[in-house]
């Protein structure tokens, strides 16, 4: 076990580089796809103070997080046991639950935006006129949604290992493919967003409804418990040190890179473009696609947008499948009930199955789907969890009156009510 002399300022490793990598990997997925579409919207004004508050913002609740998993009295617990040691039996049940329902709106999310990028890409590249009715619930639609989710489903059924090892060796390249593309998109930069000037209602209301979607986007809470547990096995009492030095690169990392693409995607369209792509209810690239008589443009960005939410859908499937079969678990066994586990399996891939296809079919609007299902109850686990731990957990109390637990507070209590706003407007 590694450890740093008292005072002095942590020193940055293979070990550190590894896992500021993982993180990141885990927060880059097919929600920065969406974020342009929502912060662009009412010009670049908004999108300045946006991003100025999203390093702070996410680095400060993936540290509270953090904390919390160390808190435990007993090293090497996973979240879920820390949330039992300081909550009771109850309240772990409710944080599983939670999690589980943080996770599984995003594979209907995935469900319609793999849909509708394979259908935008079938129109608008290869000519076929006669899918044009796969943007609304239709037969086509019926089918081509169904070949697709079926398609990512039975991959992670036959192939779950190999899925994995996938995932993991494609996330850096398709970080580096949306990076160049980034900058390729440089000369198609307008001015346009700089004369949307929203006034200061809707200047504020554009921040507040663009929260859930950031933090969706900048969400890497899936890996916390794995990262604080290797944090404690690997630095002792230097964890928290060590922790926030790699949250805080991390977070930087994040919003150079999600953040350029995010203006370079807003400053190469209108307002009233994505206003368009919310409409047609597709991610940025595809539209990108669309808009520009560019073959790189044209072909390469519905191919990045497919394997991004592909990549993301497996990653998410395995977790929402994991915390359902939990869930079911420990209802069964509470109730003194037996069951043969793979049969329970093969229930539960019947279950999500029918229910991305019957919601990729129907298309919701995959931005408001963010708004009022993802956003909001990441944020309860991400933001509010940890604070209230704060004031009531006594391992956690020496973090008590620091003014950022504050805007902890603050930024998840508005994120949490934009399902309000969400509503009006």
């Amino acid at each position: 076990m590694a450890s740093i002399s008292p005072g002095s300022p942590p020193r940055w490793n293979a070990f550190d580089t590894m896992w500021m990598l993982n993180l990141f990997g885990t927060a880059v997925g097919a929600g920065i796809l969406f974020l342009p579409i929502k912060a662009g919207m009412s010009g670049v004004w908004p999108l300045v103070l946006i991003t100025l508050i999203t390093g702070p913002m996410i680095y400060l609740a993936h540290l509270g997080l953090t904390r919390f998993v160390l808190s435990s009295s007993k090293p090497g617990s996973d979240i879920t046991e820390v949330v039992e040691e300081h909550f009771g039996v109850g309240a772990g049940k409710l944080i599983t639950v939670l999690y589980f329902f943080a996770i599984y709106p995003i594979l209907l999310i995935y469900g319609v935006g793999i849909t509708n990028t394979v259908a935008s890409f079938l129109v608008n590249q290869m000519g076929m006129t006669s899918l044009a009715a796969a943007q609304v619930p239709s037969f086509s639609r019926f089918i081509l949604s169904g070949v697709l989710v079926g398609a990512m489903i039975l991959v992670i059924v036959v192939g779950e290992s190999f899925v994995l090892k996938f995932n993991e060796k494609l996330v850096y390249p398709l970080c580096a493919i949306l990076f160049c593309l980034s900058i390729y998109l440089i000369p198609e930069w307008n001015t346009s967003m700089f004369a949307e000037v929203p006034g200061a209602g809707d200047f504020l209301s554009t921040i507040w409804l663009t929260l859930p979607v950031l933090v969706f986007a900048f969400n890497h809470s899936p890996a916390i418990s794995s990262f604080a547990m290797a944090q404690q096995h690997q630095y002792g009492d230097d964890a928290d040190a060590k922790s926030r030095v790699t949250l805080r690169n991390t977070a930087g990392i994040l919003v150079l890179f999600v953040m350029f693409f995010v203006f370079s995607c807003v400053f190469s369209l209108t307002p009233q473009d994505l206003a368009e792509a919310k409409r047609q209810n597709i991610p940025v690239l595809s539209y990108l696609a669309n808009r520009f008589d560019n073959p790189v443009i044209s072909y390469f960005g519905p191919l990045i947008a497919f394997l991004a939410i592909a990549t993301s859908f497996f990653g998410h499937y395995l977790g929402a499948r994991e915390g359902l079969h939990g869930i079911l678990h420990k209802c069964l066994r509470d109730s003194g009930k037996t069951y043969d586990p793979a049969r329970l399996n093969r229930g539960l891939t019947v279950f999500f199955f029918i229910s991305i296809w019957i919601v990729a079919t129907i298309n919701p609007s995959i931005l408001g789907m963010i708004e009022t299902l993802g956003g909001p109850i990441i944020a309860m686990i991400l933001f509010i969890m940890p604070m209230y731990a704060i004031r009531r957990v006594p391992a956690m109390r020496k973090y008590q009156g620091r003014p950022s637990n504050v805007f902890v507070t603050v930024m998840g209590l508005v994120t949490i009510a934009s399902l309000i706003g969400t509503i009006l407007f």
